[in-house]
């Protein structure tokens, strides 16, 4: 399988100075990982080899669709390709920044190229240093300098010049220190002018997202905790309206929590503009910051054949989120279960923080019941906050007329622990003419209660 090599740069921008994750070069770099891992940077230009790839994207042409770049690289690359990185670099140094071609073609292939023979000698690095002599020799182009003897060649100019003479004609491979994602997404952005309001830090916020997007699919990741911090101008801070999310200091942050890993930017951004809105700014911001604090791999969801199947619009946990954003976290509430047989007790409510809480123990878990007694429970649909006594008839309950039993009794003894008041009780389900299936219980002498009786309590409904 033969290789092929695209290079592309940004065009109107400087040499990168490093490998800083703001660097644009180094944020382009992070999309093309997305397709193949084999990037490397070579001065102001990126080179990728895609040849590995195009069968598991359809081809070439479906391949180089899906790389489209999108947002601020939109229509700001110039690119070439060639069948090493060298060509494909020394025809980009050919290509003028005025006039580069939309990426990525329609078809698989661009418009005719330089032959590799015809390129000039300046697009080749290792053969700058030697312009003067070899032009007084009558070298001007890569194929005149191939024409050389090899040995006088490496004698006169050294071994570099040759071995990169034999890279860019496939004769060597194609070896670099090649890109890799980090491990954590922290990146900085240094906004174009002063900001004094927390919602307006989302204009800057979006570009950050955009590049956390590129990182988590490089990575195939998904983010759950994000954390934005934010830098104020201490020159003019106002220590007087400082809020909890700066904490006396000339930062301010905020975390952004999801119930699942996701790679939704949208969403993401609506979340941030919620908590954005309550955020009052003590002094004006300068620059921002986004760092992933939890990630997980993300699991993709397999497409239904039929179109009636399909999902439209947010998901329950998304919807949840931006509620519990919008609101505080205290106002958007879930169940919480314990292990407790008292029926008032197997359950509280706590703010929902999106996973599946799991059984918690109320101080020290209680007896198991056996299978039998488990699988002949019955329990209503509606639970009273708290028991309602009965009148009593020569013994048997009484609630707007006469209760026929109809399964029981389900014994229950719970609370017998130091320190805990115990239940004993008897549980029924009674039938009433009024109001059908009751769920009613006696309370059994010997209970931790004061002044405990035979009394009959009505503690649900059956819908």
């Amino acid at each position: 399988m033969s290789a092929h090599w695209i290079a592309l740069r940004l065009r109107d921008t400087a040499p990168a100075t490093g490998s800083a994750p703001s660097d644009p070069l180094t944020a382009l770099a992070w999309q093309v990982l997305q397709v193949t891992p084999w990037v490397a940077q070579v001065d102001d230009a990126l080179v990728f080899d895609i040849s590995a790839s195009e069968r598991l994207f359809g081809g070439r042409a479906a391949l180089l669709a899906h790389l489209g770049l999108s947002g601020a690289h939109a229509g700001a690359v110039c690119w070439a390709q060639g069948a090493t990185s060298l060509l494909a670099l020394g025809r980009l140094a050919c290509v003028p920044p005025d006039t580069c071609t939309p990426f990525p073609p329609q078809g698989p292939d661009m418009a005719p190229e330089i032959a590799a023979d015809a390129l000039p000698l300046h697009v080749l690095a290792s053969a700058r240093p030697h312009l003067p002599t070899l032009e007084r020799l009558g070298c001007h182009t890569w194929g005149h300098l191939r024409k050389l003897p090899r040995g006088g060649l490496a004698r006169r100019f050294g071994v570099d010049v040759l071995a990169a003479l034999d890279q860019a004609y496939g004769l060597r491979p194609d070896i670099y220190p090649w890109i890799r994602v980090p491990e954590v997404f922290d990146v900085p952005l240094e906004l174009a002018a002063q900001v004094e309001s927390a919602p307006a830090l989302l204009f800057g916020a979006r570009r950050l997202l955009a590049q956390l997007l590129a990182w988590l699919r490089a990575r195939q990741l998904g983010v759950q905790r994000l954390e934005l911090r934010w830098e104020l101008d201490a020159r003019r801070s106002n220590a007087q309206h400082l809020d909890a999310h700066h904490q006396g200091s000339d930062h301010g942050r905020l975390e952004l929590d999801t119930a699942q890993a996701t790679q939704d930017m949208r969403h993401l951004e609506r979340l941030l503009g919620e908590q954005l809105a309550r955020v009052h700014l003590p002094a004006p911001v300068l620059y921002l910051r986004l760092r992933s604090l939890a990630t997980q791999a993300l699991s993709t969801e397999s497409q239904s054949l039929l179109p009636d199947s399909m999902r439209s619009g947010d998901s329950l946990h998304q919807m949840l989120e931006r509620v519990s954003a919008r609101c505080g976290a205290a106002q958007v509430l879930c169940a919480q279960v314990y292990a407790d047989h008292r029926p008032e007790r197997m359950q509280q409510w706590q703010a929902w923080s999106g996973a599946p809480p799991p059984v918690q123990p109320n101080r020290k878990p209680a007896a198991a019941d056996s299978a039998a007694d488990a699988a002949g429970a019955l329990y209503p649909t509606w639970l009273l906050a708290a028991p309602q006594r009965l009148l009593s008839q020569r013994s048997g309950p009484q609630f707007h007329g006469p209760l026929t039993l109809l399964a029981g009794p389900q014994r229950l003894e719970a609370g017998w622990l130091a320190g805990e008041s115990s239940a004993l009780r008897d549980y029924f389900v009674a039938h009433s003419a009024h109001h059908g299936l009751l769920w009613i219980y006696r309370q059994r002498l010997g209970s931790g209660d004061p002044g405990s009786t035979h009394d009959w309590y009505l503690h649900g409904y059956f819908a």
